[in-house]
């Protein structure tokens, strides 16, 4: 695992409740992903163009591993999507989407933060 990798395991699927991870470089549409987990070249085009239209996410939902999101949060910095007790955290910094997924059984609120904190770190560390 690279360095990335490591940080996405450390501080995101270490806390039990982070499904799976990843970091989109978005000027290169490429996803650096938590082990085994994948995302598709159009899932991450997905992703990324989710944050070009908040407004419209917010009314229409997400389209994600094949099912339709709920949007619970959508603006320039971050969306937050379920469906049934799944969800996905999904955290913009200045060139890099991080995400977040959760199942059922895990603590949605838990995910958000830590997700939501290695966001704020990667946006101080401008990753």
């Amino acid at each position: 695992m690279n360095q990335i990798q490591n940080l996405l395991y450390d501080a995101l699927i270490k806390t039990q409740h982070v499904e799976s991870a990843a970091l989109i470089k978005v000027k290169e549409a490429i996803a650096l992903t938590s082990p085994g987990y994948h995302l598709q070249p159009q899932q991450v085009n997905g992703i990324i163009d989710a944050f070009k239209n908040p407004a419209a996410l917010r009314r229409e939902g997400l389209h994600f591993r094949e099912k339709n999101y709920k949007c619970i949060r959508a603006d320039k910095n971050s969306i937050y999507a379920k469906c049934d007790n799944d969800g996905v955290i999904m955290i913009k910094t200045k060139a890099n989407i991080l995400l977040a997924t959760y199942r059922d059984g895990m603590y949605p609120s838990v995910c958000v933060e830590a997700t939501e904190k290695l966001g704020c770190y990667f946006r101080e560390k401008e990753i």
